[in-house]
This record gives C-alpha cells, sequence and structure tokens, in this order.
C-alpha cells in the first residue's frame, strides 16, 4: 500500500518487494488509491471534521463512511484478492498486507477491521493515532482479533497529522495495542544490529514484531521488504478455520545474546536477554570540570551508575567492599580496585583513568556501567539521554527502543 501521493507504481520502484518476490517465488500487488492517490482511512472526529470541510473549489478532501465495509478501498483490496484467486493459483492460508506512511494508516485500519482475512500484516511509518486504537476506557476497539503483526517506525518521525501526543507516545500505543490484543505478556527478545532496533514478542494468540531505524526519516528503508519477509511473512500462516499457525521463518527472530542495557532510575538492568533486579535503582551522575580562581564547573559528561556489587554478581566475580573501597577478581583473572571519588582505578595494580569517579550511596559504591563495558569488557556501547545498551557488535540505539527498553527496566 502506496504512500500519500504515491500510486502504486511508486510504491513498487520506492521498495524492493518485487525483488523479493522474485527470489522467493510469491506474488506482490501494487494497488491504487482509488481517489487523488490517498487511501480512504478513517480517523479521530477532530480530525475528520477538518477533512471533510470542502476546500476553497467546493470539494470535499476526505469522505469516510459510517461503515468500514464500505469503504470503497477496503472493498478494492478485497476485490483484487478475489481477482487473483481466479486468475493464480494462491494459497489462501499465506496472503499478507505491507504499507508505508499513509498505506500503513490504510493497513492498520484494514488490521483492526479485516485482520482475520490475513496471515499477517506490516507497516512502516503513518501510525495510528490514539484515539482510534483506544476507547474512552483504555479498552483497545478492534474488530478482527489477533494478528501476527510488524511495525517499523524512523527514529526522527513526526505524530501522525491530528494528533495532540508526542510522537514517542503515539509509537508505544500503537505497540502497547497489538501487545494487547495478541496477549504477548511476557519479555521481548532485543536484537540491536547495526541501525535496526528489534524487539521480538510471542503472543499466546499471535506474534508481534517491533522495528526501530535509528537516524531516519519518514518512510520506510530499501530493505524492509526483506526485512519483513525473512522474520515474520515467510514462517506465518492463517489456516482457513482462522487458526494462526507459525512455520519457521527465514530469519529467526532471536535476540542478542551477549546484552547489558540499563537506564536511569530503574530497578532491573537487562542482562543477556532477560531482566535482573538489582540492589537498588539506577541514577545518573554528572562528571565535573572545576577551573578557574572563582570554582566554577563544567558539566564534561553524564553517565548511569549502578552498584558495583550488582556488577561482579552479573559478571561472576568475586567482589569485596569496605570503607568506600572495593576489589573485583574477574573470572580471566584480571584485579580491579576501585575507591569512592577517585576517576583512577587500578587494574591488575596498574593506574587507569575512568570516565567519572565511583560514588557512594546507600553504603554501596555505583560505577559507571558505559566505563565498565567499554574499557573492561570491550563492548560496543550506544546510548540515548540516560539508557544505555551495550552488546558484542556494532549498534546504535534509537530512541524508540531505548522507551522501550525503560519501560521494561521501569
Amino acid at each position: 500500500m502506496h504512500g500519500g501521493i504515491m500510486t502504486g507504481w511508486a510504491q513498487c520502484v520506492y521498495t524492493s518487494w518485487s525483488h523479493v518476490a522474485d527470489r522467493e517465488g510469491f506474488i506482490v500487488v501494487y494497488p491504487n488509491a482509488h481517489l487523488r492517490r490517498f487511501w480512504q482511512i478513517e480517523c479521530e472526529r477532530k480530525l475528520f471534521d477538518i477533512l471533510s470541510a470542502p476546500n476553497d473549489e467546493g470539494i470535499y478532501m476526505h469522505e469516510f463512511p459510517d461503515n468500514t465495509r464500505e469503504n470503497n478501498d477496503a472493498r478494492i483490496v478485497f476485490k483484487l484478492m478475489e481477482i487473483m484467486k481466479e486468475k493464480y493459483n494462491i494459497d489462501e492460508e499465506r496472503i499478507y498486507m505491507q504499507g508505508m506512511s499513509l498505506g500503513n494508516a490504510m493497513t492498520l485500519m484494514m488490521a483492526r477491521h479485516f485482520g482475520n482475512h490475513f496471515a499477517a500484516m506490516a507497516g512502516s511509518a503513518g501510525p495510528s493515532t490514539i484515539g482510534l486504537l483506544f476507547d474512552e476506557n483504555d479498552n483497545p476497539k478492534n474488530e478482527a482479533g489477533p494478528l501476527t503483526t510488524w511495525q517499523a517506525r524512523m527514529e526522527f518521525d513526526q505524530s501522525p497529522p491530528g494528533s495532540e501526543d508526542t510522537v514517542e507516545d503515539v509509537v508505544a500505543k500503537n505497540r502497547e495495542y497489538w501487545l494487547r490484543i495478541n496477549e504477548c505478556d511476557g519479555l521481548p527478545q532485543i536484537k540491536l544490529d547495526g541501525e535496526n532496533n528489534f524487539a521480538f514478542y510471542s503472543g499466546k494468540k499471535a506474534d508481534y514484531v517491533f522495528r526501530d531505524v535509528k537516524n531516519r526519516d519518514h518512510g520506510q528503508t530499501f530493505d524492509e521488504a526483506e526485512l519483513v519477509w525473512d522474520y515474520l511473512f515467510s514462517g506465518s500462516r492463517r489456516k482457513t478455520d482462522g487458526t494462526i499457525e507459525y512455520r519457521e521463518p527465514a530469519l529467526k527472530r532471536e535476540g542478542d545474546r551477549v546484552s547489558f542495557a540499563i537506564a536511569d532510575d530503574c530497578e532491573y538492568a537487562w542482562v543477556n536477554g532477560g531482566r535482573i533486579k538489582m540492589p537498588a535503582k539506577s541514577m545518573m551522575w554528572q562528571k565535573l570540570k572545576y577551573h578557574g580562581l572563582r570554582g566554577g564547573a563544567k558539566i564534561r559528561g553524564e553517565y548511569c551508575m549502578i552498584p558495583a556489587s550488582f556488577v561482579a554478581q552479573v559478571m561472576k566475580a568475586s567482589y569485596e567492599e569496605k570503607d568506600g573501597w572495593a576489589e573485583m577478581v574477574m573470572q580471566d583473572g584480571r584485579t580491579i580496585q576501585i575507591a569512592r571519588g577517585c576517576i583512577g582505578c587500578t587494574v591488575d595494580n596498574r593506574v587507569r583513568s575512568m570516565l567519572c569517579e565511583p560514588i557512594e550511596r546507600g553504603g554501596m559504591l555505583y560505577i559507571s556501567i558505559e566505563w565498565f563495558c567499554k574499557d573492561i569488557l570491550n563492548r560496543h556501547v550506544s546510548t540515548f539521554q540516560d539508557v544505555m545498551y551495550a552488546t558484542d557488535h556494532y549498534s546504535l540505539l534509537s530512541i524508540n527502543m531505548a522507551r522501550l527498553i525503560k519501560d521494561i527496566l521501569k
């Protein structure tokens, strides 16, 4: 489903769906919106009143029937499915929809009302406004039930037209909607692969995949089709009786096996794909540079601090702490000594600088976990505001994945 002002042909050349279809042997169809290159989507009343008013030429820019089943574009989708079944040997258990921007808004509308006719749906950008998803009591509004779903977001996207909520809140509520519909009650598997930030959820009724792309604006990446097919569509089916079935997809939905994530003011840490409670909450600490005769100071960094004893626990290292001093002996034999207020530590009795000094709170020493992951473990570390993610490969933490991680750790 193409974006607003685009066409089916534009969507064809803008994406890589045809390339993937040629390689994998499936049929891909690029329909045109029936009127003015805009899909006829539902919207909240406050935006509907604006869009339904005539413009200077007296033309109504938006008309939406009270009954979604009378929607012209929805009817076109089902008619296309009929035509394809008549002309080709279509596996009715494997019919999918994917859209971008306004095409994603159209896909989401179809998912909420007619998702039971599809094996899975996916979309990039174009999230729904919160009022379309939840009623005044925060209950999901849905006619079609659970649906295997993929949602891709771009880090620098904007809120949908008519929304008064921040884009981060809109993205979070769109994610929450499908987690509740599909009954994804457990923790996700988290994977950061370069600019791709994935959260793979398994649900009691259907699975859900969240993807956030670092340093990208509104739209979709050229490899979106590849990723949607490999991780989701290739293994998703809906039986003729409505049952959702999964087989092994082309790529397994697995999280990073080596990972350490932390966020400010959280009780938990994310360690190697699981959530572990810490002895005390994390906290942010500013590294200050004092200078000048008048004793001014500049902030030279801000770091998330966690109890050093917890770090030793995770690393399965021996640990001794007393009177603002601590010694940690790693499994590889390295001995690390730290002290309250000292920006230098010793590693095997050799002096080494730290990103910031250890601090003492509640009788416990806290250290910068960013420093420990970078300098001691030689991990790749990525941060966004007060959230840090470390793993053993190149990865860039995005804004919406940082929000997801912090929600989990709180």
